[in-house]
């Protein structure tokens, strides 16, 4: 269980890194991500495109 919170959490700082690029995409932009304005700087907290991109990724590598 510990394992897959930690993968949930790398994964929530590398799309948060990547958001600008794939804002593009659609992804980022999904009910459940969360957007929020604080001290004049923007943080995103993308957790249904992290949880959706880690399913399509868990579901492309159980049948590889």
């Amino acid at each position: 269980m510990i394992r897959w919170v930690l993968v949930i959490f790398f994964a929530v700082i590398v799309f948060s890194s990547l958001l600008p690029w794939l804002e593009k995409l659609g992804i980022g932009r999904l009910p459940g991500d969360l957007r929020f304005k604080l001290f004049g700087r923007v943080f995103s907290l993308p957790f249904a495109s992290t949880i959706l991109l880690s399913a399509v990724i868990f579901l492309i590598a159980r049948f590889i």
